[in-house]
């Protein structure tokens, strides 16, 4: 008679085998038979050697791009996490294009949806097919021309909260300089970073679900120091090892979380009782309103999202849970501070590296201020204020050009759903040392694609031999190779492209002029003796030379434009 013993032994010998039969064909027997490894690329050093460091770290990268091109052409086979897991870097727009316009062949890997997930929830950074499809949907309209144009007021009335809290820090500053006997200037250090990450913070509050942070006065309330602790701690300082098996084995985190985990969790948990229970609020008043006849009036994101979702003509089957509405509020949070207060920090300390620049736009600016308030102007005038703000050339050819030069997404990745052909437009270099005039690159199901956001935005081949630095006038006078660059917001792929190309760019667009134009017309800025470096940390950040533990920082120069009038 077979014993107990015996069955589970065969039982569990027999799970062995079949795991070690996958994982070594997995490993070993398919990257053999990918397509790809036809391809050239750069070397590796080892089995375990990888090409993600240079392609990932933005202080490398540029000139890894350039060599990567200039070697291997423009589209690249690198490695990634291991031997099984060969990429393609495509340098080529006919195939970045082609990426980025099919989603539902290329979507984001499980890995990077799971990790945003865990953070977020499943909005429209992690959703993918149907589920996207739906989700965007109902949230288009809210963010339509009409509906930004109702929040411009919003946006000037925190650019000039901003500015006014920054006048006190400078009189602050000024008072103690007299005190001291010192040169009474009023300038004062001040993390732009910091500052504007919170002003942001602020406008996504009441744009997104009329909430108030108040944020620029005080970091107190519980729901901003959720959100604020979330990103900018669990992302920036988490540890890179552990996430990633966290990712792989989820299970890790609830069995034994860190004190990432334990924080995340901690500020989960605020997020789902103070948000949740606005979705909910809203969700009363929206209905309170159908039945008595008098429609609930709220612009914010929020409101017009549940409307979208409530609408007639809206099919049952396409609306969205208030989980799913929950998520996409996160999501808005996380798209709408971060990424717009970092590219706004990036473009004031591109100012302060170039003060004749700098000058250049200030005094376009100067050029169209009222001579009211913007505090005493009506919301019908600040709209017409910002209406010739949009329109200004200069300030027009900065913006794009911060976005270009450092991209606060530095790069993306996507895994193909089903074998592919991808198109190319250059030839392609092959690992045998040939070059190709082969029309496509076959791609197999389940390899990833890095999609390299900064590189296209850097390319010396498309923008031109000073590609890498900060030139404003090259707007005027754009090559033909970069009129056929793909991208959303004027041929970068800043703002990403296709199907899933960001909902909230033309808001972004109010914030980032908006502010500029406020705080340019009102001071100045200088570098400090602290150098700023670049790391890409979910996003590409600033952070002072060995202060990486203390988060992002930017500190710069600030002066009144009225203590330099007076001097």
């Amino acid at each position: 008679m077979i014993s107990v013993s015996t069955i589970f032994f065969s039982f569990f010998s027999a799970v062995a085998l079949l795991l070690s039969s996958y994982i070594v064909y997995y490993v070993i027997i398919a990257p053999r038979f990918n397509p790809l490894r036809k391809l050239a690329g750069p070397p590796l050093n080892g089995p375990l050697h990888n090409h993600m460091s240079p392609v990932l770290d933005p202080f490398r990268s540029p000139k890894t791009h350039a060599a990567y091109v200039e070697k291997y052409g423009r589209n690249v086979r690198i490695r990634g996490l291991g031997p099984w897991d060969e990429r393609l870097l495509p340098l080529d727009p006919v195939s970045v294009a082609h990426v980025l316009k099919n989603s539902t062949i290329y979507e984001k890997p499980w890995q990077s949806r799971r990790l945003i997930t865990s953070l977020i929830g499943c909005g429209m950074l992690a959703a993918e097919g149907h589920v996207h499809k739906r989700q965007r949907r109902v949230a288009t309209p809210a963010f339509s021309i009409q509906n930004m144009r109702a929040l411009v007021p919003l946006v000037f009335s925190k650019g000039e909260e901003l500015k006014d809290k920054w006048m006190n820090m400078s009189q602050t500053a000024k008072e103690g300089q007299v005190a001291s006997e010192k040169q009474t200037s009023g300038q004062v250090e001040i993390d732009v970073c910091h500052w504007i990450s919170r002003a942001t913070f602020d406008v996504i509050g009441l744009a997104g679900f009329d909430y108030h942070f108040n944020a620029i006065q005080n970091e107190s309330d519980e729901l901003f120091a959720a959100y604020k602790e979330m990103f900018e701690i669990a992302l920036s300082q988490g540890d890179g090892v552990r996430t990633v098996l966290g990712i792989y084995f989820p299970i890790l985190n609830s069995l034994f979380p860190d004190k990432r985990a334990k924080t995340v969790y901690r500020c989960q948990e605020t997020i789902r009782r103070v948000a949740g229970k606005l979705v909910q609020q809203k969700k009363s008043r929206i209905m309170d309103g159908e039945k008595s006849g008098s429609a609930y009036t709220g612009k914010d994101l929020l409101s017009l999202l549940l409307k979208s979702n409530i609408a007639t003509d809206l099919p049952p089957d396409q609306r969205i849970s208030d989980e799913d509405i929950l998520h996409n509020i996160n999501t808005f949070m996380f798209a709408g501070s971060d990424t717009t207060s970092l590219a706004l920090t990036w473009t004031f300390l591109l100012l302060a590296k170039h003060p004749d620049l700098q000058a250049r736009l200030r005094t376009e600016l100067l050029s169209i201020v009222p001579t009211t308030p913007i505090s005493r102007l009506s919301p019908e005038e600040i709209e017409s204020l910002h209406n010739t703000l949009q329109n200004l050339p200069y300030l027009n050819n900065v913006c794009r050009e911060s976005l270009r030069l450092v991209p606060p997404v530095h790069s993306s990745l996507r895994v193909a759903t089903q074998d592919d052909e991808i198109p190319v437009s250059y030839p392609v270099h092959l690992s045998d040392g040939t070059i190709s005039e082969q029309k496509s690159i076959s791609v197999s199901k389940g390899s990833f694609v890095h999609v390299p956001v900064e590189a296209f935005n850097l390319d010396k081949g498309m923008w031109g031999p000073n590609a890498w630095d900060f030139d404003p006038d090259r707007w005027d006078h754009l090559s033909e190779d970069v009129l056929s660059l793909p991208g959303l917001y004027s041929n970068l792929l800043t703002f990403s492209a296709g199907p899933r190309s960001c909902i909230g760019m033309r808001f972004s667009m109010i914030e980032m002029k908006t502010f500029l134009y406020i705080l340019l017309t009102t001071f100045t800025f200088a570098e400090t003796d602290k150098r700023i470096y670049k790391a890409n940390v979910v996003l590409t950040r600033p952070y002072v030379s060995g202060q990486f533990k203390k988060g992002s920082q930017c500190p710069l120069i600030v002066t009144p434009l009225e203590s330099i009038a007076t001097s």
